[in-house]
Parts: structure tokens; sequence; C-alpha cells
């Protein structure tokens, strides 16, 4: 019935800009419906966190540690994962959450690219506390990728990115099942919007987001689903001295000298308070999510734009200075 349309290269490009028109068209309403949820969101009760078990990986520094805070300041039970290295926090972690009011925090060393040990941690967590309300999937590395490096040496990219959430996902859905849990996955907003040099790690972070959009399908409504997509967040991830410590392309300035960032501590109870809202989708700055608009319906300008901004401020972060 609508073969002939499609068929031809006319009607095909006819019928797309039509959608577009009234898409622009409604789009008023769209952003009247946006804010209405936005304000009810804002009146919406927050899940009482006292006595709920949450699970973080990737809880030795960065978001991970800051969420593990947040979640500490409203009384929940902790289980924080991080792999064994002889710079770990992780214990210094689990004691300042302590005092933040958190009633008991198991700290757990593990590497979450390994699937048994994503199995244990999830089992160890369940039987220390009884059950588990909160899946945090945080861990993540960020190398710079280039043509110029062996692509091998990024593998670990996808096994900790992607695997490392998928993991620990699978083996904690049949706990968060009973308590009508959440799942809360860091996503990134490179992985939607492709900026240059990303590459692998932009992959990584846009398998998250389609896997996690199919398996809402699955596990609604007894699992709740938190997509995060950040932007530059002031974290150690983006700074020189990491990508100094990594197979990618090396910095001499920090990523936050010439971006836009946000400040991890007001990040992290962004994304506390909106998933004890009840928010499936969360973008942090919030600008971002305008950007996303930008890419999916002018995907040309996108291009234009990122390849014009993100190219010069990458030199400058080469070039040092």
């Amino acid at each position: 019935m609508y073969e002939a349309c499609f068929n031809n290269s006319f009607t095909n490009e006819l019928v797309f800009y039509i959608l577009l028109l009234v898409l622009f068209l409604i789009s008023p309403l769209l952003f009247v419906w946006e804010l209405i949820i936005t304000v009810r969101s804002s009146f919406r009760p927050n899940e009482n966190m006292s006595g709920k078990v949450v699970l973080i990986t990737g809880a030795s520094s960065g978001l991970g540690e800051l969420m593990a805070y947040e979640y500490a300041k409203r009384g929940a039970y902790l289980a924080i994962v991080a792999i064994k290295e002889p710079e770990s926090r992780l214990e210094q972690v689990a004691h300042k959450a302590r005092e933040l009011g958190s009633p008991d925090v198991l700290f757990l060393f593990a590497d979450v690219s390994k699937m048994e040990e994503c199995r244990m941690f999830v089992d160890d967590t369940v039987k220390h506390f009884g059950h588990l309300d909160h899946l945090v999937c945080n861990a993540g590395i960020g190398p710079i990728y280039s043509i110029d490096i062996d692509v091998s040496k990024f593998e670990p990219v996808m096994d900790i990115n992607f695997w490392g959430s998928v993991y620990p996902t699978h083996f904690a859905i049949p706990h968060l099942t009973k308590t009508n849990g959440k799942i809360i996955v860091n996503a990134s907003s490179s992985g939607v919007l492709n900026v240059p040099k990303g590459g692998v790690y932009n992959a990584s972070k846009a398998a998250l987001i389609s896997f996690y959009e199919s398996l809402r399908h699955e596990v609604s409504p007894k699992v709740t689903i938190s997509i995060v997509t950040l932007g530059f967040i002031k974290t150690n991830i983006i700074t020189a001295k990491y990508s100094t410590n990594t197979v990618g392309v090396h910095l001499r300035n920090d990523i936050g000298a010439v971006y836009p960032t946000m400040a991890p501590d007001a990040c992290a109870k962004a994304i506390v308070d909106g998933v004890c809202k009840g928010a499936t989708s969360i973008t942090q700055p919030r600008f971002i999510k305008a950007l996303f608009f930008v890419k999916f319906l002018f995907p040309e300008v996108h291009r234009f734009y990122a390849n014009i901004y993100f190219s010069s401020m990458f030199d400058k972060l080469q070039k040092g200075g």
C-alpha cells in the first residue's frame, strides 16, 4: 500500500518533509507537554531510601563516589564496587558514606568486565543485605580514540562500558523484580551526539542506550530504568592526567579548560534526586537535551557545528599552553 510512496525518490522525500512540517506545527504542544511533565515531576514525592539497598559500580571516585554519598544522606544501605588497584579509595568512600548517614556499607573489589565477578558481587550484596532496590551501573573508562592507534587496544572500552553494565543488570533483575526496584545506567550524551574523537567510547555508550531502551519493554512495570545522558562533568575522567594513563590520545590540557562543564557534586545530586522522583531519562547539564533535538532533526547542521567547534577545541587540548 505504501510502497509506491517510498519507492519513488520524490514522494519519499515529500513524506519526510510533510511529517517534519506536522512536527513543527505541533511542537508548541510538545513543549507544553514537556513543561507539564517537568513541573509535575518537581512535585512528585521522593522515594524514601531509608533502609533500601543500593549497589553502585565504579564507586571509588568521580560520580560513583558522589552518588554513594547522596544515597548515604538518604539513609540507604550501600554496596559499592570498584576494581582493585593500589590507589583505590573504595574503603575511604565506604567510611565517609557511613559518616554521612548510611547504616551499613559493603565494599567489594571486582572487575565489571568479567561476568562471574559481576555475578558474585550481586550475590554477595543480596546475601549481606537480604534484598536489592537500586542498581547503579556507573563504571566506565574514556580513552580518546584515534585512527593512528592500534584499534585492538580499545577492546576494554566495550568490555567495561557496555558489558560491565549488562552483566550486573542481568544478575540483578530477579532481585530487583521482587522489590519493584530501579536500574540507573550512566550512558553519556556522547552516545547520542557522537562527538569527534569519541570513537569507541561513543559506540559503547550508544550501545548502552539501545540496550536499556529495549530492556524497558521486558522489565516494566516491575523494574524502572533511568538512562542518564551527561555532558562534560568535572571529574577526573576529563583531565589531562587521566588521558596520559589510557591507551588513547594524550592531552596536555584538561577538557574542562575549553568545554563547558558541570560540577560533579551538583550532577550527582541531580541524578539521585531524579531517580528518587521516578525519572526515566536524566540529562545534565539540561541544555544538552536541545542538542539531541538538533542532532536527530538536522543531522547535517549537527555535523557542521560539531566538526568546527569540537575539532578546534580539541586542537587546544592537544597543544596545551
